[in-house]
């Protein structure tokens, strides 16, 4: 008879990420911390270390490593989840800790003519993420987790689900995209239905609904707008299925349509979302509705993209130019 055993510490982690239903990034972030901190310390079990040890490990983050201020937080993050809901102390209040120092930056962000531009050089499935991405001010992740269902084009409203602090909320669907959109969902239900001929067909789903509804993964409500091109094999059913496009194929493509527009600016994927709000300012809407759109959880952090409104010198004109 085999005897119990005791979970490793980074499976008891796993366990209390996913009871919570945090995301997957979240999980990999949060073990991959828990093991670099067990690590620095020789190896010793975070039940023996406390506040002194975890001080002196945010302090090597910010001065030997050079990690950024939201680096040294999500690290912290961690250490404090690992404390409190897996091994149930309270490590209390880290003091003494070498904080990373927060640049204050403001966003980059393209003029409508830039964008314009920028969009020209992009093609297929690119050009409709990134015409998204400026045209609703979706995140690159929430554009790609979108499935059929979270489309509404009779309202011209997107759903975007489970965002940033797994908030639900909805956003414009452009009328200038709603056709190419429907063509391009016309060949991806053409893709889903072969997939189903060849008894696949099936996406993951969030949470326990695969369960509660065993028809609903391959129903094509649930399908991916933006499948990927290749299959994967599901680690749990063992299933072979589609995910979503992966994040990195949009970005090289919008690198690439910057390179080729001449644009001076480093532009990426969260410039459109940048541009998005920038220019609803500019366009007279106030700032309330476009946190809701961003799905910010506060108005300081919309407030930013006041700044960029600014012309030079905060609006203030120079004299020479009297």
């Amino acid at each position: 008879m085999s005897e119990h055993r005791e979970p490793k510490l980074l499976d008891r982690v796993r366990s209390a990420i996913r009871v919570r239903h945090y995301s997957r990034r979240t999980e990999k972030a949060y073990v991959c911390w828990v093991r670099r901190f067990v690590l620095f310390h020789g190896c010793r079990h975070p039940i023996e270390m406390g506040q002194k040890e975890i001080a002196a490990y945010l302090s090597h983050l910010a001065e030997q490593r050079k990690v950024s201020a939201s680096t040294q937080n999500q690290a912290l993050s961690a250490l404090l989840f690992l404390y409190r809901e897996v091994l149930e102390t309270d490590p209390g209040w880290v003091q003494d800790v070498v904080r990373a120092k927060r640049p204050v930056r403001v966003p980059v962000v393209l003029t409508a003519p830039e964008v314009a531009t920028l969009l020209e050089h992009l093609h297929g499935a690119p050009w409709l993420v990134a015409s998204l991405l400026y045209g609703s001010g979706l995140r690159l992740l929430e554009a790609l987790r979108l499935r059929v269902k979270d489309l509404n084009f009779q309202t011209g409203e997107i759903t975007v689900r489970d965002g940033k602090g797994q908030k639900d909320r909805r956003t414009m669907l452009p009328r200038s995209v709603a056709g190419p959109l429907r063509a391009h969902l016309r060949r991806v239900k053409v893709l889903h239905d072969r997939d189903l001929a060849l008894g696949r067909g099936s996406v993951a789903l969030p949470a326990a609904l695969a369960r509660k509804y065993p028809a609903a993964p391959r129903e094509w409500a649930w399908q991916w707008v933006f499948p990927a091109t290749r299959f994967y094999r599901d680690a749990e059913s063992g299933e072979r299925r589609r995910h979503h496009l992966h994040e990195s194929a949009i970005q090289r493509a919008v690198k690439s349509a910057v390179r080729e527009a001449g644009l001076a600016k480093p532009a990426s994927c969260h410039t459109l979302r940048h541009s998005f709000a920038t220019h609803l300012l500019e366009d007279g809407y106030d700032i309330r509705t476009i946190q809701e759109l961003l799905g910010h959880q506060d108005v300081s952090t919309t407030m930013v993209y006041t700044h960029v409104l600014n012309r030079g010198g905060r609006g203030v004109r120079s004299p020479l130019d009297r």
